[in-house]
C-alpha cells in the first residue's frame, strides 16, 4: 500500500482548520439567514414543512450512502493510483443508491401515509429526486478532501448555500416566497455545489476514469462496516426532526427548527477539525493519531464553552427579537439544545479518527449507543412534550454518546482520560494558531 508522509501538519493545520471553520461559519450564518427569511414569510407551520422535506432528502441520502464516502477517503489518501477509478464510481454509487432510496421511501410513505406529515405530494417528489445528487455531492466531497482539497469542498459548499439564499430573499423581496419555491432554491444550490466538485475532480485532480469493479466491491465491504456508524450518527443529528413532524405536526417542527439551525453553529467547529485531520489520521500510527486528535479535542472544547453559554444566555433574543414572537415557543428548545455540543465534538473527532484508523465498528458501538438513547426518548418525550422533548432527548443522546465513544477512543488508540482535560497551554497553542494565521493574513 503506497504511503505519504503527513501534508498538514503545525501553522498549516491550523491554516487550513481556521479557513474550512471560517467557510462553515460563513455557510451557517447565510443558512441562518435562509431560516430566517422562510420563517418569516411562511410561518411556523410553512417553515416546519420546508425543514420536513429537506429533512427527508438528506436523512435518506446519508442513510443509503453505505458508508462508500468513508471507503473512499481512506483509499485515495493511501492509494492515489486509484483516484480515476473511485470517481467514477462515486457517480455510479450515487445514481444507483439515490434512485433506490427514493423509490423505497415513495413506497414508504405511499403505505403509510402518516410518515409524509402531510406534506405536498408534489413536494416530496422535489424532495426525492434531490437523494442521488446529495449522494454524489457527499461521495466528491470525500474524495477531494483526500487530496487536501479543502478549499475547493469549501468554496462548493459555500457557493450552493449563497444561491439559496440569493434566491429566497429574491423571492422574498418579490412576494413570491412559498414552500415550493424554497425547496426549488434549496435543490439548485445542491446541484450547483456538486457541479463545482465534479468539474474540478474533471479538470484539477485526477478526472473519471473507468469504473473498476473490485475497486467497488473493497469500497461497498468497508463501507457496510463504516455505515452503521453513519446511520446511526446521521439519526442522532436528523431522525428528531422527521419524528417531531410526522408525532406533534409541522408547527412544532418549525419552532425546533430554528432552535436547531442556532444550535448547528456549535457542530461546525469539530466537523470542520475532523475534515483536516482526517488525511493525516488516515495515514499515522494509532499512537500519534491519538495524541494529536486528544490535543485537536482539548482545543475544541476551550472555544465551544463560552459559545454555548453565549446561546443559553441570548436564547430570547436569538429566537424572538430576530424570528419574531410567533416563535417564542423555540427559547427553551435552544436552552435545552446547546450543552450538547460537548458530545458532539466528541463524537465527531474521536468516531472520525477510529473510523480514519481504519476501526469503524468500534466507532459504531459508542454511535449505537447515542442512536438507541435518540430513538428511546424521542419516542418517549415528543408524544408529551414536543419541540422541548426532541431537544432533551437530543442531548442526553449527545452526551452520552460522547462519553462512550471518548472511553473507546482512549483504548483503542492508547489515550489517557487525562489527555482530554483542557490545560492551561492549550490557550496558548490556540493563541499562537490565531497570532500566526493573523501574520500571514492580507492587510
Amino acid at each position: 500500500m503506497e504511503r505519504h508522509e503527513p501534508r498538514v501538519q503545525g501553522r498549516a493545520f491550523a491554516s487550513a482548520a481556521a479557513a474550512t471553520f471560517a467557510t462553515n461559519m460563513v455557510a451557517a450564518a447565510l443558512s441562518l439567514a435562509n431560516v430566517l427569511i422562510t420563517a418569516r414569510q411562511l410561518g411556523p407551520s410553512g417553515r416546519g414543512e420546508l425543514a420536513f422535506l429537506t429533512t427527508v432528502a438528506m436523512l435518506t441520502a446519508a442513510l443509503s450512502s453505505f458508508g462508500v464516502e468513508e471507503a473512499h477517503a481512506n483509499l485515495a489518501a493511501t492509494m492515489p493510483r486509484v483516484r480515476r477509478a473511485l470517481a467514477s464510481n462515486s457517480l455510479a454509487f450515487g445514481l444507483v443508491l439515490g434512485a433506490l432510496a427514493a423509490g423505497f421511501v415513495a413506497l414508504m410513505m405511499a403505505l403509510f401515509p402518516g410518515m409524509a406529515a402531510g406534506s405536498s405530494p408534489r413536494l416530496l417528489v422535489v424532495a426525492l429526486v434531490a437523494i442521488p445528487i446529495l449522494l454524489i455531492q457527499l461521495y466528491l466531497q470525500f474524495l477531494v478532501r483526500a487530496d487536501y482539497g479543502f478549499t475547493v469542498a469549501n468554496v462548493a459548499t459555500l457557493a450552493g448555500v449563497v444561491l439559496n439564499f440569493a434566491v429566497n430573499a429574491l423571492l422574498a423581496a418579490l412576494g413570491l416566497i412559498t414552500v415550493g419555491t424554497a425547496l426549488l432554491a434549496w435543490l439548485a444550490g445542491q446541484l450547483l455545489a456538486t457541479a463545482l466538485l465534479a468539474a474540478y475532480v474533471h479538470r484539477r485532480l485526477v478526472g473519471f476514469g473507468r469504473p473498476k469493479g473490485d475497486l467497488a466491491r473493497e469500497s461497498f465491504a468497508f463501507g457496510l462496516r463504516a455505515h452503521a456508524g453513519r446511520v446511526m450518527k446521521t439519526g442522532n443529528y436528523r431522525l428528531d426532526q422527521w419524528l417531531l413532524g410526522s408525532i406533534a405536526g409541522t408547527r412544532e417542527l418549525g419552532l425546533y427548527s430554528v432552535a436547531v439551525a442556532w444550535a448547528e453553529a456549535l457542530f461546525y467547529l469539530p466537523e470542520a477539525l475532523g475534515m483536516i485531520l482526517r488525511p493525516d489520521v488516515a495515514r499515522a500510527s494509532a499512537s500519534e493519531a491519538g495524541r494529536r486528535v486528544a490535543v485537536v479535542f482539548r482545543i475544541a472544547i476551550l472555544i465551544t464553552i463560552p459559545v454555548v453559554i453565549v446561546l443559553i444566555v441570548a436564547a430570547p433574543i436569538l429566537c424572538v427579537t430576530v424570528f419574531g414572537d410567533e416563535f417564542r415557543g423555540s427559547i427553551d428548545d435552544l436552552r435545552v439544545l446547546a450543552p450538547g455540543a460537548f458530545g458532539i465534538t466528541a463524537m465527531k473527532l474521536f468516531g472520525n479518527a477510529l473510523t480514519a484508523q481504519r476501526q469503524p465498528m468500534l466507532a459504531n458501538a459508542a454511535l449505537a449507543i447515542a442512536f438507541g438513547a435518540t430513538i428511546g426518548l424521542d419516542l418517549l418525550l415528543i408524544p408529551r412534550y414536543g419541540g422541548v422533548g426532541a431537544a432533551w432527548a437530543s442531548t442526553l443522546a449527545y452526551t452520552a454518546g460522547g462519553i462512550a465513544v471518548a472511553v473507546i477512543f482512549s483504548r483503542a488508540l492508547r489515550v489517557r482520560g487525562a489527555d482530554f482535560v483542557p490545560r492551561p497551554g492549550d490557550l496558548g497553542r490556540l493563541s499562537a494558531s490565531l497570532r500566526a494565521r493573523s501574520a500571514r493574513a492580507p492587510t
